[in-house]
């Protein structure tokens, strides 16, 4: 007999297993559906460290990551563990921006300073700034496949069922709900399918809603030895420069020495979730090295690791968030979500049940005349 459950998630990343945690906290049956096995780097939420910050120049996302830190706090209570390292977050690079994230910051009550370049030298050696530089204490970084895996036990806990190397062919709405039907030949019905499977959304859900046009990138980076590893931590950065620059803390990625994690938000490789090739180009080494001989003195410029993900852009890089009959469409995320991860889950089980309601901005319709005014940042 064809299984039957109240929510089938499909995708096990970040956004997939919180949502997961989420219903099933909420008491409804969930079975989570993930195509490869635990700890794959396929997509976008497998390493150690992904950037969580306050600081955005839209005041709604600024809103919304207070929300995020409550309940990655409530997720490190319900596992038992840490997974958030707070040890800052740095903005700059053109003076319009810096002020814009200030005023954010500002405006939500966010506790931070704006420096010049020669103090924030002076507080962080080896690292070079342009002013105006804004530091604000609340960020740091998220420990991304720690964070699946406390997601998915959670959820477990509550009775969630998870499958992996469970790949999902086509979605069939029918009059009470959607039937799953899997790569193997089985097949689930659901009352609600939640669809959070990053660059393969668009495949799956082609047909089913119309979906804004939605950009797969093969993004690239690099772990740099810090040349003073007794030195304190640096904070996260955000340097609105070239490709948009972001450097953080690598955590176990980044070896004994916690090595340096540096990437270019804009510069990625357009591909696709099953073509993309896992191959670091010279052209954006040789980019960041540059970035690193010039902006960080106190890194050695030779990478001693890297790595590549996947980012898929919604035209506004906004999230997508939003229910069309049976289905939920849960990001993709634009390469910034990773810091709202509970949050969205938590929006996308108020879509599974009626509860709440979904920003404007993340709703499909807000995505289909073009995109915002303003950007959100990484």
């Amino acid at each position: 007999m064809t299984e039957r459950t109240d929510v089938v998630v499909v995708g096990g990343g970040l956004m997939g297993a919180a949502t997961a945690w989420a219903a099933a906290r909420r008491g409804l049956s969930v079975l989570l559906l993930e195509r490869f096995r635990p700890g794959h780097a396929r997509g976008s939420s497998h390493g150690s460290a992904r950037i969580v910050r306050r600081g955005y120049e839209d005041a709604l996302y600024t809103e919304l990551t207070g929300r995020a830190f409550e309940l990655w706090r409530e997720l490190e209570l319900d596992a038992g563990t840490p997974l958030l390292r707070l040890l800052g977050s740095v903005d700059f690079g053109k003076r319009a921006y810096a002020e814009s994230v200030a005023g954010r910051l500002a405006d939500a009550g966010v506790p931070h300073e704006v420096l010049d370049a020669r103090e924030a030298e002076g507080r962080w050696p080896g690292m070079r700034f342009e002013g105006p530089v804004v530091h604000h204490a609340q960020g740091g970084t998220v420990d991304a496949a720690a964070a699946v895996a406390a997601f998915t036990e959670g959820a477990v806990r509550r009775g969630a069922v998870i499958r992996h190397e469970a790949a999902v062919t086509a979605l069939v709405p029918e009059a009470d709900g959607a039937r799953v039907l899997l790569a193997d030949g089985g097949d689930v019905r659901a009352g609600t399918v939640v669809v959070a499977a990053g660059g393969w959304t668009a495949g799956l859900l082609d047909g089913h809603l119309a979906l804004p046009p939605l950009t797969v990138t093969q993004q690239e980076t690099f772990h740099f030895r810090r040349l003073d590893p007794a030195a304190a931590a640096w904070p996260s950065v955000l340097h609105e420069h070239g490709g948009g620059i972001y450097h953080l803390a690598g955590g176990r990625d980044g070896g004994p020495g916690d090595d340096r994690k540096i990437g270019e938000h804009y510069a990625g490789r357009r591909t696709t979730a099953e073509d993309r090739d896992g191959v670091v180009s010279e052209a954006a080494r040789a980019r960041v090295v540059d970035y690193v001989r010039e902006w960080l003195p106190g890194l050695d410029p030779a990478p001693r690791g890297e790595t590549t993900c996947l980012f898929t852009f919604t035209p506004s890089e906004d999230f997508l968030l939003d229910r069309s009959g049976p289905f939920v469409v849960c990001s993709p995320c634009s390469g910034h979500g990773a810091k709202f991860a509970p949050l969205i889950g938590e929006l996308a089980a108020d879509l599974v049940t009626g509860a709440g309601g979904t920003p404007a901005p993340f709703r499909l319709a807000a995505h289909l005349p073009g995109p915002r005014a303003t950007r959100p940042a990484s």
